[in-house]
């Protein structure tokens, strides 16, 4: 049974969270007070319903407390996020998840009950930032206790040497969560470079110039193996 969601905002944020979640096999409610935003996402969800999500009983009318999540995906009119997330806790949903643009509404969203909170903004900034800092990484999500996931070109130093020479764990307190490496395959008569996933590498396992590899660890203990390995 697909578990069930509602999207309330279809800006950009709210979209995309509604198309992925569609995407995934979810049932997904879309609603927003602009008719066209409506329209522009009504073959590729469930459900799209152009509303006033701050009058609790078209809410209710749309059976949002049976939902599995509400994600509150306001952006521009911070007081009617805010109403309508006061509202979903109220109509008892189970997990209510809002968006904050900056520290000040988030401590409101927290004050209301509101227990996940996104700041999207944030998350895209240390993206950029992270990346601009260190070219190496390619991709990165900030986790809790300054732990990190990202995804990093093979630096130069360790091409070349196995899983078990590099000792990632010891000497730099990484883990290695898998390996993306590019194959060379025939196609229709054709070769041509296609990616592939080594799902768990071995100590023997040997990392080449060209792998992008996917680390978990803390954040400093990360860049001091980039650096090291430059």
């Amino acid at each position: 049974m697909s578990k069930k969601f509602t999207v309330i905002g279809l800006g950009q944020f709210g979209t995309s969270i509604a198309r992925h979640l569609a995407s995934r096999g979810a049932e997904v409610l879309a609603i927003d007070l602009n008719i066209d935003k409506v329209e522009t996402i009504k073959d590729e969800v469930a459900y799209a319903v152009a509303l006033d999500a701050t009058d609790a009983r078209l809410l209710k009318a749309q059976n949002v407390q049976e939902m599995d999540a509400v994600v509150v995906a306001i952006g521009e009119n911070y007081e009617g996020l805010l109403l309508t997330a006061v509202i979903l806790l109220e109509l008892g949903v189970a997990r209510v998840i809002a968006r904050a643009t900056n520290p000040q509404q988030r401590l409101i969203l927290e004050k209301v009950g509101v227990q996940e909170i996104l700041s999207p903004e944030d998350t895209v900034g240390k993206s950029v930032a992270e990346q601009l800092l260190h070219p190496n990484r390619r991709s990165y999500l900030s986790l809790p206790d300054n732990y990190e996931i990202v995804e990093i070109n093979t630096p130069p130093r360790v091409a070349g040497m196995t899983l078990r020479e590099i000792d990632l764990r010891n000497r730099y307190q990484l883990n290695l969560i898998t390996i993306r490496r590019v194959f060379k395959e025939k196609i229709e008569g054709r070769v041509v470079d296609t990616e592939h996933i080594i799902g768990v590498p071995k100590g023997s396992t040997v990392l080449m110039e060209s792998d992008i590899i996917i680390l978990i660890g803390k954040g400093s203990d990360i860049n001091m193996f980039i650096d090291i390995n430059k």
